[in-house]
């Protein structure tokens, strides 16, 4: 039987202590639980973006984690009501991947801490119908009946009214304790520099090697034609994706297709422009499972694997030949646009990034296609939460090879 919250006190109480446990693991301080229609317990657990003092998935936040969690159980076999009913309680206002990812799923959410650099919600006043300032116009609304910010009493700076929507009706106590929400900001806020610092600790550009010149027969090599075959099959020039992709894109185009996917590819080139990874989505999986969140959780993951219990040479020799992938580029097929969908990859991308993008890469995330004109597209990533617009500066730019938009606009109706 499952253990049954009806207290949002409590239920933060629980979303702190995750939050406590991932930060004395050396990653971001959030915690977060997943309840039933009925309060019941389903499943908690913190950030997971650091393990064992290296990067292991940029996009391992909380709520992520937890909506990932509900598709697998559901692609078990496991009988789960649907994402409109459950309750998801974070200890800390969902960044816009994850908020991104709550609307796109349909969870409702109920939101501890004030999160004012990333936050979705990070211009909050204290009035009780959030604006939600950083999603597109037409997410806004459905933000504002999903997201529950429960009134926390008392005269700190931590006090506010009730915002948003109402909470589930099992939820008897509906207040935290001032207390709690202080717990939750000061755990995030305790080591968030340090791991931010961690995350962008990778080496520059002029230290870097090419993977192109190890042996076929090399570790590192084999890994990467391990995860995507076709790695390192193409080269282009180095920050500048040529239709010599195109071929690469068309595959993973026709795949996503199969696997619930809108046409969703996202390629990953090095700082040589050597092909690293072209990756589909898989939203048969998961419904936030596109091709940017495949593609930058794959290689974080691929570095991870190679770092994970290696001594220092081994380590440094991964850093030098797989790079950040900040210092090469990442080219989408099709542009985000602005749907929920949209502002979750815009999020993943800036968690991915974690810091200022290099002076001499500033078209590290490049499309082929768009969603938006680029007005429009460069209004919204304008819009988001301060760390994305400002110390991020995420910018989206189109291609400049015209044969490659010429061979993947064929492959989409003129209205898609």
């Amino acid at each position: 039987m499952l253990k049954k919250i009806i207290d949002i006190q409590a239920a933060v109480a629980i979303a702190a202590a995750q939050a406590i446990a991932a930060k004395e693991r050396g990653t971001f301080g959030v915690g977060g639980l997943l309840l039933d229609q009925h309060g019941g317990l389903l499943h908690a657990l913190g950030n997971d973006v650091v393990r064992g003092g290296l990067i292991h998935d940029p996009t391992a936040h909380g709520e992520r984690q937890l909506i990932d969690w509900y598709y697998a159980e559901v692609a078990k076999g496991r009988a789960l009501p649907p994402p409109h009913q459950l309750t998801l309680v974070t200890s800390l206002d969902p960044c816009a991947m994850c908020a991104g990812a709550i609307i796109a799923a349909g969870f409702r959410v109920v939101v501890a801490a004030h999160d004012p650099k990333a936050g979705i919600n990070y211009d909050a006043t204290h009035d009780t119908v959030p604006a939600f300032t950083a999603l597109p116009e037409p997410l806004r609304a459905g933000a504002g009946e999903r997201f529950y910010y429960p009134a926390v009493l008392g005269t700190s700076s931590f006090a506010r009214a009730a915002a948003g929507a109402p909470p589930q009706p099992f939820f008897i106590g509906k207040t935290i304790a001032e207390p709690t929400v202080a717990l939750c900001s000061r755990v995030f806020e305790a080591n968030s520099e340090r791991v931010q610092a961690l995350l962008n600790a990778d080496l520059p550009q002029d230290q870097l090697r090419d993977p192109a010149t190890l042996a076929p027969t090399h570790r590192l090599v084999r890994r990467l034609k391990k995860l995507y075959p076709d790695a390192l099959a193409c080269r282009a020039s180095p920050h500048a994706p040529g239709a010599a992709l195109a071929p690469f894109m068309r595959a993973a185009i026709e795949q996503d297709l199969r696997q619930g996917g809108q046409g969703d590819a996202v390629v990953l080139l090095d700082s040589f422009g050597n092909l690293l990874l072209c990756v589909p989505g898989r939203r048969s999986h998961s419904a936030i499972a596109t091709a940017f969140m495949e593609c930058t959780r794959k290689y974080a993951q691929l570095r991870f694997g190679l770092m994970q219990g290696a001594d220092a040479h081994a380590q440094d020799e991964v850093r030098r030949y797989l790079a950040h992938p900040k210092e090469g580029t990442f080219v989408f097929a099709r542009a985000p646009d602005a749907s929920a969908l949209g502002v979750m990859d815009l999020g993943a991308y800036g968690s991915t990034m974690e810091g200022p993008l290099p002076a001499n890469n500033p078209a590290q995330f490049q499309y082929v296609l768009p969603a938006l004109d680029q007005s429009a597209l460069s209004a919204l990533c304008a819009g988001m939460p301060p760390l994305y617009r400002e110390m991020i500066g995420i910018r989206p730019v189109q291609v400049r090879d015209g044969a490659l938009i010429e061979a993947l606009a064929g492959l989409f109706p003129p209205s898609a």
